[in-house]
């Protein structure tokens, strides 16, 4: 199946680099994390949805784990299909058509920092229940709902107590976003953009419960950044260990 259209091809050679940089976010914080829960191993098959350029698929595979994975974008699917040194069956797909992937034939299912991006939330996770064998797992990994809403969230200074604090101006409700990938590009013709969809964490847990998931971990994971010498750093660095970046969800299919 080939599929062109989609926000994230035009911006595919940029998150590359995001992903591969020696101080990123999947680097230091979400691959060890991931590696611990998912627990990749010879004889586990894995389906990696929204794979982008496999960063985390090849991490499977080199432990020894069968993975499939897959992505809408199609430039991204071909960065990762560059990459020597791991046997991966990737393809080009949206979440929530996978007609590539037989019935109960799935250990465990991850969708990696992608599920905020999709549209099709219930659909996805209707598919993902077809894929997985009965009491498989599936690891989602989203920035958090609470703390961290595009354009409707953002870090304030208290100068009379000296603290950073987070300021948020909306949260219940789901809400499409569109994401200025390159806000200083001053061509409009140039710009290119992402979508974004805001949902409260119950949203995604009904979801799940709707499609015959029971949650079985829930954890909140803190950016591994420092910031550089100021008079703000001490505090800065406290905040950043108070609110959290991430949501881990880990969820088994149990009908």
């Amino acid at each position: 199946m080939k599929v062109t259209q989609t926000s994230w091809g035009g911006v595919a050679d940029w998150y590359d680099d995001v992903v591969n940089s020696s101080d990123s976010y999947q680097k230091h914080v979400l691959m060890p994390n991931i590696l611990r829960i998912v627990e990749p191993k010879k004889g586990m098959t894995i389906l990696d949805i929204a794979c982008g350029q496999g960063y985390f698929s090849r991490a499977f595979s080199e432990k020894g784990a069968t993975v499939i994975a897959s992505d809408i974008s199609d430039e991204l699917i071909k960065i990762a299909q560059q990459q020597k040194g791991s046997i991966i069956d990737y393809h080009i797909a949206l979440s929530d058509k996978l007609s590539f992937v037989k019935d109960s034939s799935i250990d465990v299912v991850t969708i990696i920092l992608a599920l905020q991006n999709i549209e099709k939330i219930s659909e996805t996770i209707t598919e993902v229940a077809r894929t997985l064998k009965l009491g498989g797992r599936l690891i989602v990994i989203i920035n958090h709902p609470a703390f961290r809403i595009p354009q409707k969230s953002d870090w304030g200074w208290d100068e009379k107590i000296s603290k950073q604090f987070r300021k948020i101006f909306s949260y219940m409700s789901d809400d499409s976003i569109r994401i200025d990938m390159n806000p200083g590009e001053k061509v409009v013709a140039k710009k290119k953009f992402t979508v974004s969809f805001h949902r409260p964490l119950q949203s995604y847990f009904k979801v799940f419960a709707k499609n015959g998931f029971g949650v079985i971990r829930l954890e909140e994971w803190i950016s591994h950044k420092k910031s550089k010498t100021g008079p703000r750093a001490t505090e800065e660095d406290r905040s950043r260990k108070e609110i959290p970046m991430f949501v881990c969800i880990e969820a088994i299919r149990l009908y």
